[in-house]
């Protein structure tokens, strides 16, 4: 009889935990929808076009800068082309080295990690690039996408942008937290997802010699603390400021990288030492 009422105990909490997780289920997949909805397609997919030469004034051989990823990283919420990532960067890195800068950005909007590959697929096989900057994760977020799929995928661009000459900065994936259109507890389950998602591809990023900037931690403060200036107005991508902030903060590394500075700020690493120098691609002459 002892055996028979903790048979029933047990099966009880089991199906209670189990009417508590169909429960949550059917929260989050409604909070889902809400946040599907209240984000919409204001923006459109096609982020503007700012493949060009930048800071032609300084004359000489441009910079091969290349971009690829998801919708942060084509620029989708700038309603100017200079306003992108990618121009911002390219601008930034031009004054710096005072140097001109050809942008080329094949990132696509609404891209997993899982389309980074299409996305090399597309250049030309002449194309060597100096430096590339690959941001890319939240979709995989939110399409469930496991970790290690997402990371397989950004290691194999990686070593293929590598082997194509070019020295590789990864923003890792942003803290989808700050996403205020996203209700609660959905919000917090985004957050910690993202957040492992970006150790995850810090981590492999870094064993595959690449550079990592960790946004949640570069950006992701100024994106809770001031969301109207940060964001466009579909609440979900950046705006001109967001992406101005972004690129300020992604362009150490990329300089770093490409030889034109010594140290990185705090929420930037290194190729892991074990996958052996950093390549630097390109130096100015004394």
């Amino acid at each position: 009889m002892g055996r028979t009422r903790t048979t029933l105990a047990v099966l009880t909490v089991s199906l209670g935990a189990s009417a508590t997780a169909a429960v949550m289920v059917e929260v989050l997949r409604r909070q889902a929808a809400l946040a599907r909805h209240r984000i919409g397609k204001a923006l459109g997919e096609v982020a503007p076009d700012a493949d060009r030469v930048w800071r032609k004034k300084y004359g000489g051989q441009p910079l091969e800068l290349l971009v690829v990823g998801d919708s942060i990283a084509a620029g989708l919420g700038a309603e100017r082309r200079k306003d992108t990532l990618g121009a911002r960067i390219a601008r930034r890195v031009g004054t710096a080295l005072q140097r001109p800068v050809r942008l080329r950005c094949a990132a696509v909007v609404g891209s997993e990690s899982s389309a980074l590959g299409a996305q090399l697929d597309g250049l030309e096989d002449g194309y060597r690039p100096e430096v590339a900057v690959v941001v890319v994760g939240g979709n995989d977020v939110t399409h469930r996408v496991p970790t290690s799929v997402s990371v397989r995928h950004l290691v194999d661009a990686i070593e293929r942008l590598q082997a194509r000459g070019s020295a590789v900065v990864v923003g890792t994936c942003p803290d989808l937290g700050a996403l205020r259109a996203v209700p609660q507890p959905l919000r917090t389950l985004g957050s910690r997802a993202s957040r492992q998602l970006a150790a995850a591809q810090s981590v492999a990023a870094r064993r595959a010699g690449a550079y990592t900037v960790s946004l949640a931690t570069v950006v992701g403060p100024f994106f809770v603390s001031s969301p109207d200036e940060a964001f466009s107005l579909d609440r979900f991508h950046p705006s001109a400021v967001g992406y101005r902030r972004t690129a300020k903060e992604l362009t150490p590394s990329v300089l770093v990288a490409l030889g034109e500075r010594e140290e990185l700020p705090p929420g930037h690493r290194p190729p892991d030492p074990l996958a052996g120098t950093p390549r630097r691609p390109w130096r100015r002459s004394a």
